[in-house]
């Protein structure tokens, strides 16, 4: 027990080490210490998943929005322009849907592995958050989240093309590429593909808040992410 206890001291008292580290190399704002810069910046983080990640996952969440929207790879891009040469234009273009629909289920997968992210978030990472670039927030959860999420929407996307008929429909398009004549055959590995894309869309829609955060005061929604990044604001 005493062992027990004596780990738990000294663990403490490195962490009042680290945050009084972190203090001492932050504009000073009246009222703020190391918990209130780890508290506002997993505020925003979250004010990104919930407010942004979350769109999404609604029905042309991908597909309507231009900044994420998923478009074929180059290798289908061929494919793409063949079929609409030979008046398949309708099938095209559902194959380019059902992409981004897959995505759009998948990410519904995303917050619980984010919200561990968050949660792990320690004094130092917090203190080189605030103080960097206007998407450092984003960077550390795409590092932190970017192997658990490919796991995770790997096999989603898979079952997502068969949820929202995208296998058929890529099997009906794959198909009637290679039945052309004098064309080099295809075979895409659009689950990676996908996947990849979605993780991509995912940040960038974190990256959209933890810049209005940064450069809004009207975005700063609660006290707490007011003072915290009024230290921000005075490094500049």
């Amino acid at each position: 027990m005493k062992k027990i206890l004596i780990l738990m001291v000294a663990v403490s008292l490195s962490s009042c080490a680290e945050m009084q580290q972190v203090m001492n190399q932050l504009p000073q704002v009246q009222g703020v210490n190391g918990i209130d810069i780890a508290g506002g910046l997993k505020e925003a983080l979250n004010n990104g998943i919930t407010k942004q990640v979350s769109k999404l996952t609604a029905t042309d969440g991908f597909y309507r929005n231009e900044a994420v929207k998923i478009l074929l790879p180059e290798e289908l891009r061929k494919v793409d322009s063949r079929l609409r040469k030979i008046g398949l234009s309708s099938l095209a273009d559902e194959g380019l849907k059902v992409l981004n629909r897959a995505a759009e289920d998948a990410v519904k997968e995303a917050t619980p592995i984010f919200v561990d992210a968050v949660r792990n978030m320690s004094f130092m990472d917090a203190k080189t958050i605030l103080m960097g670039s206007q998407n450092s927030a984003t960077n550390y959860l795409q590092n932190s989240t970017s192997t658990a999420l490919y796991g995770k929407f790997n096999p989603v996307i898979k079952n997502s093309f068969s949820k929202v008929g995208a296998d058929k429909v890529w099997a009906s398009i794959i198909t009637k590429y290679n039945s052309i004549p004098l064309v080099n055959k295809v075979n895409p590995d659009l689950t990676d593909y996908v996947t990849n894309q979605a993780m991509n869309g995912v940040f960038k829609m974190v990256a959209v808040e933890e810049k209005n955060i940064r450069t809004d005061l009207k975005s700063r929604t609660s006290t707490l992410l007011q003072k915290v990044f009024a230290m921000q604001d005075k490094k500049f």
